[in-house]
């Protein structure tokens, strides 16, 4: 990791860009965003690997910042050997840490092509055989519960399974409940799991986009912050400026109960993650 990173561990996620215009807004992203000496960035993996080149390519762009910055990696959909030669071309361009996930099915694949692979556990059981030590390994985390899952307590033990195949930290899916990150992190550590858990955060600036993403992946929006949102109709900068006073009390909560740092789920935005920086540190 860099020896600039934050005492708090702070840390912000990107997503491929697609376009031209996309990639040098994302330069200015960065730039912005190393300002506050992150722990690490990670440049997020489409289903199936299907943005495989472009999150290697956006990981070298972020990586000239000087930051430790860590592609995702799934398996669904992926053979050992494509794993495999992926794995020795992170190492071959000096890529030392990775966030291991499932992930998900390409749209239109079937069960019958889910790899050879199908949890997080064995993905990182399968990285530490081809690598040993040499990636440090994030993983996923579901306070709320995996949208999947038949119950907390199995959801809970999946987890402690991907932790124990020798994942390093965790960093969890958002939500806007401290009570349930804290609850989880307690199952979690009763459980045997001692690695830092890391809260993941979701600035708050488009309510449409924010709920279709939280329906999809089963984060809750409580109901009187969907309330207060709807009453904004359009009003983009009122929805901004709500979101920035909850996610910001959330995180100063998050961080006063003892959370190891903050995870940003960017949206490839810096604007939004620096504002709730700035009125959680000053």
């Amino acid at each position: 990791m860099s020896t600039q990173e934050h005492p708090l561990g702070i840390s912000f996620e990107f997503f491929p860009p697609n376009t031209d215009a996309g990639r040098e807004k994302l330069v200015g992203v960065r730039d912005a965003l190393a300002g506050r000496a992150p722990r690490f960035f990670s440049v997020t993996y489409g289903a199936g690997g299907s943005t495989q080149d472009r999150t290697l390519n956006t990981v070298r762009m972020v990586r000239e910042s000087g930051f430790t910055t860590a592609p995702h990696l799934s398996c669904i959909g992926s053979d050992k050997g494509a794993l495999r030669e992926l794995l020795a071309r992170y190492r071959e361009e000096g890529i030392d840490s990775l966030v291991a996930l499932r992930g998900d099915m390409p749209s239109g694949m079937g069960g019958g092509g889910t790899g050879q692979l199908r949890y997080a556990n064995e993905l990182v059981e399968f990285i530490r055989e081809e690598t040993g030590d040499h990636f440090e390994i994030a993983v996923a985390a579901y306070p709320e519960s995996h949208p999947q899952a038949a119950n907390l307590e199995q959801d809970l033990a999946n987890f402690a399974r991907k932790m124990k195949a020798g994942a390093n930290l965790a960093i969890t899916q958002y939500f806007f409940s401290a009570e349930a990150y804290f609850h989880f992190v307690d199952r979690a550590r009763a459980l045997g799991v001692e690695a830092p858990i890391v809260p993941g955060i979701m600035p708050i600036t488009n309510y449409t986009k924010l709920a279709r993403f939280s329906d999809a992946c089963g984060a809750d929006i409580p109901r009187w912050i969907r309330k207060q949102l709807e009453s904004y109709g359009d009003d983009s900068e009122a929805i901004g400026a709500f979101g920035e006073e909850v996610v910001s009390r959330l995180c100063q909560r998050l961080l006063d109960g003892g959370a190891p740092g903050l995870h940003f789920y960017t949206l490839n935005q810096s604007t939004p993650c620096l504002r709730i920086l700035d009125n959680i540190l000053a």
